[in-house]
C-alpha cells in the first residue's frame, strides 16, 4: 500500500480582529474553511498560500509567519499534510474571478466561527485559529526548498 499524504496550505488573515474564511461547496454539503488548497508543482509553500488564498477570496496577502504545521487523518481515510501560515491582508482586487467552489469569503470573529462548528470543514479550521490567537509564530526561514 502506497502513502501519499496530501500537502496543503492555509492562511490565518486577520483585519481589525476578524479572520477571513471561506464558504464553500464540498463533497459533504456547504463548509467553512480558512482560504486553503493543495501546493501545486514548482511552487514554494508561500507561493501556493498566498495564490490560495487569492483564488478564494480576492485579497492579495503578504505571508508573514507559520503558524504550524499539522496531520489530519479525514473521515474519507485520506491523510493531509497542513502547513498554516499567519498573513497580512494587502489589498483586494475587486474584479477576482474565485474559484468555482466558493461561495462567499467571510470575515468572523473567533466566537462567530465558533457558532458555525458544523460547518468546520475540518477540526483544523478552529485548531489553527486557536494556535494562531495563542502566538504560535515560527519564522519562515525555517522553510527550505530546493527546485
Amino acid at each position: 500500500m502506497t502513502f501519499s499524504p496530501h500537502i496543503t496550505v492555509a492562511s490565518i488573515v486577520e483585519q481589525d480582529g476578524r479572520f477571513l474564511f471561506v464558504r464553500e461547496h464540498t463533497s459533504r454539503g456547504i463548509m467553512i474553511n480558512q482560504p486553503a488548497g493543495h501546493l501545486e508543482a514548482g511552487e514554494t509553500l508561500e507561493q501556493a498560500a498566498v495564490r490560495e488564498t487569492l483564488e478564494e477570496t480576492g485579497w492579495h496577502v503578504r505571508i508573514t509567519a507559520v503558524t504550524g504545521i499539522y496531520l489530519y487523518l479525514a473521515p474519507n481515510g485520506v491523510t493531509y499534510q497542513r502547513l498554516c501560515f499567519a498573513a497580512t491582508p494587502l489589498q483586494r482586487q475587486d474584479d477576482a474571478v474565485l474559484d468555482a467552489e466558493i461561495i462567499e469569503p467571510l470575515w468572523l470573529s473567533p466566537a462567530e466561527l465558533q457558532a458555525e462548528r458544523q460547518q468546520w470543514r475540518s477540526p483544523l479550521v478552529m485548531q489553527c485559529l486557536r494556535d494562531h490567537l495563542a502566538g504560535s509564530c515560527y519564522p519562515l526561514a525555517m522553510l527550505k526548498g530546493i527546485f
